[in-house]
């Protein structure tokens, strides 16, 4: 029985989420050929894979222990 509601609402969600909001593309002009823009398309995924599992995690400990290593917050001035 749980099965069976479960599969009626995912079918339902399914079938009232707009076909727009699934996939949004814009349109294509020359500029999204340069060499560059494609090799962006490539690495991008990857640096946002390594902010999100190195660089904000260290960034967090740092802040944690923020005068044994220097760490101040934005906004504030270093000196006291």
């Amino acid at each position: 029985m749980k099965r069976a509601v479960i599969a009626l609402l995912l079918s339902l969600a399914v079938l009232v989420t707009p076909i727009g909001a699934l996939a949004v593309a814009d349109e294509y002009d020359d500029t999204q050929s340069h060499p560059l823009r494609v090799a962006t398309y490539l690495i991008y995924p990857v640096g946002y894979a390594l902010e999100w599992i190195i660089f904000r995690p260290f960034h967090f400990v740092v802040a944690s222990a923020g005068p044994l290593f220097g760490h101040v917050p934005h906004g504030e001035s270093h000196v006291e």
